[in-house]
């Protein structure tokens, strides 16, 4: 692990494996690079692997004010920079690290191979919005206690937790989470519109739908997977935080889809 200065602001990450290739990754809201622990071990065999907290979360610097899905990905570009990699690479998020993911290839397309992206959080409904914004309010008066039951029910669906130690410590991490920096993001996330984005991907992209996911479920990513030009999208069974609940099923779906399109 390391902690780098990049795009104005201090990130954990960590570089490993080996190859031509690199993949980066992007975690899940409330998530930490440790959300990839069992995936990034797996992709480290045959090419180099970058990830990282994302600013506000993790260990890295912590964020208040307004925060935007550019500010996001220059951060990608940023690390990138600093470990002098200069040739595309492939990328792949969850949930909201999805929506990073997707918008550093619109903004970077040449620096861009492929995305593969799990219940990518693209936006929020109209609807949603008011009620999220109240909840929001609650964690960051009370903290993360607050919304850590419900957060758990529909994102780490009880069938998935069949590996209890695996479960609790996820939810133990997730609960350090700075408030403040998870209202920050969530917020980023209410006000995103990625139509323009989406539409004008043109590299190969890959929407993964969980269908045990009951914060973003299967009809949301595949709406996602329909606005991507010539975009593919499959349906695997785990939940909304798929990189800590199924490993292995995650690592095998991503993988043979970057070998499938030579990136």
């Amino acid at each position: 692990m390391d902690f780098v200065e990049a795009n104005g602001v201090a990130l954990r990450c960590e570089l490993s494996g080996a190859g031509d290739r690199t993949l980066v990754l992007v975690h899940e809201m409330g998530g930490s690079l440790e959300s990839w622990d069992e995936v990034a071990s797996r992709f480290a065999g045959s090419r180099r692997v970058l990830r990282y907290d994302t600013r506000g979360a993790g260990l890295s610097q912590k964020v208040r004010g307004e925060l935007t899905l550019d500010t996001m990905a220059g951060d990608i570009a940023g690390l990138l920079d600093h470990f002098g990699i200069a040739g595309k690479v492939a990328l792949a998020g969850i949930a909201v690290g999805g929506a990073i993911a997707l918008h550093f290839a619109a903004r970077y397309p040449a620096r861009t191979s492929a995305v593969a992206v799990g219940s990518p959080a693209t936006g929020i409904a109209a609807e949603r919005r008011a009620p999220a914004l109240e909840r929001l309010a609650r964690i960051e008066a009370a903290g993360m206690a607050v919304a850590v039951e419900d957060a758990m029910l529909n994102g780490y669906a009880p069938e998935l937790r069949g590996d209890v130690a695996r479960f609790e410590r996820f939810r133990r991490r997730w609960l350090g989470n700075d408030p403040s920096s998870y209202a920050t993001i969530w917020r980023m996330l209410a006000s995103a519109d990625m139509q323009d984005d989406l539409a004008r991907l043109n590299c190969p992209v890959l929407v993964i739908g969980g269908n045990l996911d009951r914060v973003r479920p299967p009809p949301l990513a595949q709406v996602v997977a329909k606005t991507i030009p010539g975009a593919r999208y499959t349906e695997i069974r785990t939940g909304h935080y798929m990189a800590v609940q199924t490993p292995d099923l995650l690592f095998e779906t991503i993988d043979d889809f970057l070998r499938s399109v030579g990136a």
